[in-house]
């Protein structure tokens, strides 16, 4: 698809290394900022898949953006500007190594654990008799070791990450007061949607003046689930599937062409009509998830127009 960027090797003024994540690309300007290019690179089961969706990095920005604007009164954020549809500038941080996790549904990693016969996930306690998509009586939060590309995401306890020193004591605190906070008002904003924010990961870093800030997309369709909330409760109570809004309909796609990820695998064929079905979905997550019409970015060359966005930028 000519019309998706899904690698890039700019040379910014300033520059002194980029650093290349499953699907984001960081360009770090004189040890003082960041430039974080949102690329259309689709990552499953932690897997980067080998073509890209169109639109899917601009959609990710843009509501990346739209979300720290509407919590940054409950927490500071990393964000200064936004010079293209894909890209978003802010302070040099140095990132906490794991992913703060947020549940407020038994639905997902959690709802396979539990028919594993597991009930307990990250040392936090799953009910008995509960169903999957069931509401946990509080929202649990489930931390996971942050893996560098290629690697898994692993579950971990409060106790085991301050153990091991991955975080000290007191900015665990923070961030755990952080995780709600942000997830309460992301649960309301999802409810004026009519939907039902389900589970969500935040990763948060420290500026070099030691402030703990969020950092990274915040209630996305990659790093949330959601649910719509008209008819939750109805079919819940005839155990079907929940209607959803997030990236676990690619999950299951791949999981029916028998792949999760796992050794000997292969990516199944992602055929140009899939792929288009799959943008549609996006767009279609972020008219829900934001209540506004997404107007889509030019494309005709993607790589000139974020390169001459960022230049300008940069200038000033």
């Amino acid at each position: 698809m000519s019309n998706t960027i899904t690698d890039t090797n700019f040379n910014f003024p300033g520059q002194n290394n980029v650093y290349k994540g499953k699907v984001r690309e960081v360009y770090n300007i004189n040890d003082r900022e960041l430039v974080m290019i949102a690329t259309d690179r689709l990552s499953a089961f932690d897997v980067v898949m080998p073509k890209g969706i169109p639109y899917k990095g601009q959609i990710l920005n843009q509501i990346a953006t739209k979300m720290m604007a509407a919590t940054e009164d409950l927490v500071p954020n990393w964000l200064t500007a936004t010079p293209d549809p894909n890209v978003a500038v802010g302070h040099l941080c140095e990132p906490f190594k794991v992913e703060m996790v947020i549940r407020g549904y038994m639905s997902g990693h959690a709802a396979r654990e539990y028919k594993a016969g597991k009930r307990m996930l990250c040392g936090m306690p799953m009910p008995e008799g509960m169903k999957e998509n069931d509401a946990f009586p509080e929202p649990i939060i489930t931390p996971a070791t942050k893996a560098e590309q290629g690697d898994h995401d692993e579950d971990i306890s409060r106790e085991d990450i301050l153990a091991k020193g991955i975080v000290s004591e007191a900015d665990y605190v923070i961030l755990e007061d952080y995780t709600r906070k942000l997830f309460q008002r992301g649960s309301e904003i999802a409810a004026s949607r009519g939907l039902i924010l389900v589970d969500t990961k935040y990763e948060f870093g420290k500026t070099k003046d030691g402030q703990i800030v969020l950092i990274d997309e915040i209630h996305t369709p990659d790093s949330s689930r959601y649910f719509y909330a008209d008819g939750y409760e109805e079919r819940q109570a005839k155990g079907e599937a929940q209607k959803q809004l997030s990236k676990e309909f690619v999950r299951q796609w791949l999981i029916s062409n028998n792949f999760q990820g796992l050794e000997g695998q292969t990516v199944p064929e992602m055929t140009d009509d899939y792929i288009n079905t799959v943008s549609e979905r996006y767009i279609e997550l972020y008219e829900n998830i934001t209540g506004e019409p997404f107007i889509k970015a030019d494309v005709s060359d993607i790589q000139k127009r974020i390169e001459s966005n960022v230049l300008e930028y940069l200038k000033k």
